[in-house]
């Protein structure tokens, strides 16, 4: 496995790949990789391609500055785990690399999909940098396929837009969440929670059971499946920044789970901030 840090050495080793008759399949990243990251190393792996792993914390999509500090840097450790999962290169470029000096450019996904859920509590910035570094990281690289968890659902909707919009020509592969034992989706800000947040943490699964639970008993009346997935949160003193139940293509409130719908939540647990998410299907 090779580590890179600039675009031109991603792309020698992209066009060495393909001259070996190679598809090339990317996994953007922020580093701090758990298993949920190894799992779409594993179904870029399975699909037989030349894997590029990109690590890089994008100052560009944090909200909160405390964040952004907050956010783990770890890429020995991160680099051994890649490799170990059959990762061929890394692309860890410095932000000087990814925006140099008079960078003017913002890609922005306008409509629903970027004003609600996500967009509505982090504000618009938010998916403007997410939609601005992605494009950045896929014409860096070209892959034929690029690889994101669907525990992210509102960014998979928008980073689809934005490549059908703009006409780049890759392959969106959303991934299911990927879960500890104990139901908790995974994700790299999960480390920053005490034990006993933690186990407050698990109101959150527990509360996308009660709701497919309320929908499996015949109720579709989408308020009332929302307060059920509300009383498991609510056992465990957390109050939702949102908690709402939309058409998963337009994200639009739903009234009636009558066609399958999102069902998404963010919380805050002490000071880590978590979302998550699940498919409602009558």
């Amino acid at each position: 496995m090779r580590i890179v840090r600039t675009i031109a050495q991603l792309r020698k080793e992209v066009a060495g790949a393909r001259a070996r008759g190679s598809e090339v399949g990317m996994v953007p990243t922020m580093g701090a990789l758990h298993d949920g990251h190894l799992s779409l190393v594993h179904a870029a792996r399975a699909d037989q391609g030349f894997v590029v792993m990109s690590i890089f914390v994008n100052p560009t999509q944090f909200t909160e500055a405390e964040d952004l500090e907050a956010y783990p840097r770890q890429e020995a450790s991160d680099a051994a785990l890649a490799e170990a999962a059959g990762v061929d290169v890394i692309f860890a470029p410095t932000a000087a690399e990814m925006y140099p000096e008079g960078f003017a450019t913002t890609v922005h996904v306008g409509g629903s999909i970027t004003e609600r859920l996500e967009g509505e509590t982090r504000g618009a910035a938010h998916f403007d940098g997410v939609a601005t570094v992605v494009s950045k990281l896929l014409l860096a690289c070209m892959p034929d396929r690029a690889y994101f968890g669907e525990k992210d659902a509102q960014q998979v909707l928008v980073v689809s837009r934005m490549v059908r919009d703009l006409g780049i020509p890759v392959r969106i592969v959303p991934c299911p969440t990927s879960r500890d034992e104990d139901g908790l989706a995974r994700s790299s800000r999960n480390a920053r929670l005490s034990e006993g947040e933690r186990a407050r943490a698990l109101a959150i699964p527990r509360a996308l059971g009660a709701a497919a639970a309320a929908l499996a008993s015949g109720e579709c009346e989408a308020e009332a499946i929302r307060e059920a997935a509300g009383r498991e949160l609510a056992a465990e003193d957390l109050v939702a920044e949102y908690l709402a139940i939309v058409d998963p293509d337009t994200l639009d409130a739903v009234e009636r789970v009558d066609a399958p719908a999102l069902l998404a939540i963010a919380v805050r647990v002490g000071e880590v901030r978590l979302i998550d998410n699940a498919v409602l299907t009558p």
